[in-house]
């Protein structure tokens, strides 16, 4: 009896053993072996026109090597080429790492907040994951020709998350289905009061930033990045969200001279001029006249020049060429000229540029209304020149 006492409590204890050692084993196996904590941060929009759209980047910490970093590949070298790189479209953007208290100061001081959200990656995602990051801060591998819609600091990211996790995540849209580029990009410079620069861009930026945006592409904007990591709800790619830096925005006061308002001061300046008999005036109107078409034909230059000599493939269909003429630049000249082919140029100028106005929201690129006044003035003073050397004896 005492003997099958003793067999039933090894027995027993065996088999405590055993159990203790697969709960042990399931637990070991449940916890994070690759001690990696990957997530993305999402920085709110700055004053200055580069930092209007807001910035991604990827936080790595790893608490075996106890390294807490940001990898941004939103960084440049500004050398003496630089604007001439950016013009040409021909600006080399790398990857870059930081510590992260580092990147966190630098938005405290410029007052934008910055939202975490910790990825849901495996174990075996985030080691090949954070190898593929070092691998790419390699000289060789850093470096890659930025475009603003596809190839960013934000679809960098989106692609390493595509790239990385199993199964291949789903994406939710998180804008209108019918929302362009130019849409997409109004929205910021309106909400931050940067009428000028959205003039600059529109002007530049030709008709195929106004093809409708697919789900992938409006990530090219870090808040949607961030949205679509949320709403994307059967992937469960967020663990958690914490708001790292809040801050407080108040609404900011739109500025009293934007491009319509001076625009219109302009034109209705300018016509009002036009009723005056005084020498002096006529004469300022004279070489008014002459800047006005020259600029307008500089910038018409410009267009094409974007369009033809460049990288930038946004600047290509630009239907801003309708009206700002190239050969403005030359009509400069003449506008005080009587010869018969300066009368017929300011008449075809001015009967041209009235159709352009009566089609103006229905051409296949968002044009900017700002626009209208300047167009409505090479109208009126082509028209004016047109009747008054129509009265003069022709050369």
């Amino acid at each position: 009896m005492q003997l099958l006492k003793k067999i039933n409590l090894k027995t027993a204890l065996f088999f405590l053993i055993i159990n203790s050692s697969l709960l042990i084993t399931n637990y070991c196996k449940a916890q994070d072996s690759s001690h990696i904590r990957i997530s993305l941060l999402t920085c709110s929009p700055g004053d200055e026109l580069y930092s209007t759209f807001g910035h991604s980047a990827l936080r790595i910490t790893d608490t075996s090597s106890l390294t807490d970093i940001v990898f941004n590949y939103g960084t440049f070298n500004f050398d003496s080429d630089f604007y001439l790189k950016f013009i040409r479209g021909k600006l080399l953007y790398y990857v870059s790492a930081e510590n992260f208290e580092d990147f966190k100061l630098n938005y405290q001081e410029t007052n934008r907040s910055i939202t975490e959200q910790l990825l849901n990656f495996t174990p075996e995602e985030k080691i090949a994951v954070e190898d593929a990051l070092y691998n790419n801060l390699k000289d060789e591998n850093k470096y890659y020709k930025y475009d603003f819609f596809f190839d960013n600091c934000t679809t960098r990211l989106r692609d390493i998350i595509i790239r990385y996790r199993n199964p291949t995540p789903v994406f939710n849209a998180v804008m209108p289905a019918t929302t362009t580029f130019r849409q997409a990009i109004h929205e910021y410079l309106n909400k931050n009061g940067k009428y000028w620069s959205k003039l600059g861009i529109d002007l530049l930026l030709g008709e195929p930033i106004d093809a409708v945006m697919t789900t992938e592409q409006s990530q090219f904007l870090p808040d949607n990045l961030m949205k679509t990591l949320n709403n994307s709800n059967s992937n469960h790619l967020v663990v958690s969200t914490t708001n790292l830096y809040p801050i407080n925005q108040g609404n900011m006061e739109d500025p009293f001279f934007t491009p319509m308002r001076l625009f219109s001061f302009l034109f209705l300046f300018i016509v009002l001029l036009g009723f005056s008999t005084n020498k002096i005036v006529i004469s300022f109107l004279q070489g008014f006249d002459g800047l006005f078409f020259f600029l307008t034909g500089a910038l018409g230059i410009l267009m094409i020049i974007m369009w033809t000599c460049t990288d930038h493939t946004e600047c290509a269909n630009n239907f801003n060429l309708l009206w700002a003429w190239p050969t403005h630049v030359i009509i400069a000249f003449f506008v005080n000229s009587k010869k018969n082919w300066v009368k017929k140029y300011f008449g075809f100028t001015a009967i041209a540029l009235t159709i352009l106005l009566f089609a103006w929201f229905f051409l296949p690129q968002e044009m900017n209304n700002a626009l209208v006044p300047i167009v409505l003035l090479l109208i009126y003073r082509s028209a004016y020149k047109y009747l008054t050397l129509n009265n003069a004896p022709s050369v």
